[in-house]
């Protein structure tokens, strides 16, 4: 089953969701007001990755609460190198200020010498970094507009079978054209819109304790067009729908269930693969680099394989049109989170 939301309010005077389901725009309003699970339950962020051939960037700024999060990675691909770096600043609660909607509303912070902004102009997305004590004083530093931005994308709200005023409101919105300039190291690497491209992850949410997820995500060009992908699965009851979409020309189709086939006992020394129940998305995955991160707390921890690779294969449209993919750069994840 895949359900189609409409428009209206996310959440009831409960506190749980009103309706459960997929939509290919923003139809259901976040109000973090209207949430009523315990403050250190809720879970905001944005996330932003692009990707080239060579290089991705990552940005991050989240308020989970207990505590904040400021993240900067940087990849580079042929060296098999990278770098990430994250700040918590504690007891955030809500401080930080994440936007309601993800078509509207800017967010900054600073915290230890790291700054990062996301805003809106009529131009596009803006994000700007300035971290001179990235990677051991390397310093990461710059701009990137992500404009066009696509008409339809993925959104999706998942409720948690064993808590009713949990959930999880998520949008991910790719194929934005990639424009600027970040300097790491004292070296430029430039973004062109031609054919770098981004992603936003805006996820908004009362979480449960303890929960792994899937996710994998590409954007670039098949045959001269703008092509992108979103799958994953893993916590909540996904019976009203999956987060599994195709994008193509700045249009979404929906796809049903994808298995994931994933090496044992390694994440980046073997390829993955990928298949849909209808046979719409069939996919190899050869991974460059595994990102991992391991954060050990006791009561808090977070164990992450972002594995950035490049997928080939076939997706086939909506209306039965078929793409052949082709060493499309990308990323696959595991993610372990007890918070």
């Amino acid at each position: 089953m895949q359900h189609e939301m409409r428009e209206g309010p996310l959440l009831d005077a409960k506190g749980g969701l009103c309706e459960a389901g997929f939509a290919r725009r923003e139809v259901k309003r976040y109000d973090r007001a209207a949430i009523k699970a315990p403050w250190h339950r809720i879970k905001e962020w944005d996330y932003y990755c692009i990707t080239t051939d060579t290089h991705a960037l990552a940005l991050t700024l989240a308020d989970n609460a207990y505590m904040g999060l400021l993240s900067a990675s940087w990849l580079d691909f042929e060296k098999k190198q990278d770098w990430t770096h994250s700040l918590t600043p504690f007891l955030t609660r809500g401080r930080l200020a994440l936007p309601e909607s993800a078509d509207r509303g800017d967010v900054a912070a600073s915290f230890k010498g790291f700054s990062l902004a996301f805003t809106h102009d009529p131009e596009g997305r803006r994000l700007l970094v300035d971290f001179p004590g990235f990677a051991g004083g390397k310093g990461l530093k710059g701009e990137v507009l992500l404009r066009d931005v696509p008409e339809e994308r993925m959104v999706i709200a998942t409720p948690f079978p064993e808590n009713k005023k949990a959930f999880y409101y998520n949008q991910k919105i790719n194929c934005m054209a990639a424009e600027g300039e970040i300097v790491v190291g004292g070296a430029r690497h430039s973004f062109d819109p031609s054919r770098h491209f981004g992603l936003l992850d805006w996820g908004r949410g009362v979480w449960t304790y303890d929960n792994t997820w899937y996710w994998g995500s590409a954007s670039g060009l098949v045959s001269g067009a703008p092509f992108g992908f979103n799958i994953g699965y893993g916590f909540g009851d996904t019976s009203a729908a999956s987060e599994n979409m195709l994008f193509w020309k700045g249009r979404a189709h929906k796809l049903s269930r994808v298995d994931w086939h994933m090496p044992k006992g390694t994440y980046d020394g073997a390829p993955w693969r990928f298949s849909s129940d209808d046979g719409r998305f069939e996919m190899d995955f050869e991974p460059l680099m595994d990102r991992a991160a391991h954060v050990d707390l006791k009561i808090l921890r977070s164990v992450q394989h972002q594995v950035f690779g490049r997928f080939t294969g076939k997706a086939v449209l909506d209306g039965g049109e078929v793409l052949e993919v082709k060493g499309l750069t990308g990323f696959a994840e595991e993610v372990q989170n007890r918070w």
